[in-house]
């Protein structure tokens, strides 16, 4: 069967876990290694994600190769995400500003 593996980079903003692991990740870039499987179709390419990867950089030099599922992966980017919104509403010069009412 064949198969393919794609790269991309995902930022985080803020400390993380992602399910399957009790360790809390640092915020930063994180390179994730996707496994798909080309399906037999007649008339078209398709894939059918198989293994998701979280490359994790350790200390000196060292790395480790999580697997993780790819909705967990999304999950927690979304609550990464939702986390930094919730940060800016609250940060706002506008939000913390007095209206021009109660000058």
């Amino acid at each position: 069967m064949l198969s393919r593996t794609t790269t991309s980079v995902v930022t985080f903003l803020h400390p993380f876990v992602v399910a399957g692991y009790t360790n809390e990740l640092p915020a930063g870039e994180y390179e994730v290694l996707a496994d798909d499987e080309v399906m037999q179709c007649h008339s078209f390419a398709a894939y059918r994600r198989t293994a998701t990867f979280l490359l994790i950089n350790l200390h000196a030099g060292k790395s480790e190769l999580r697997a993780v599922d790819h909705r967990d992966l999304e999950l927690a980017l979304a609550q990464d995400q939702a986390n930094a919104n919730t940060n800016v509403i609250k940060n706002s010069a506008a939000a913390l500003s007095p209206s021009e009412d109660q000058k």
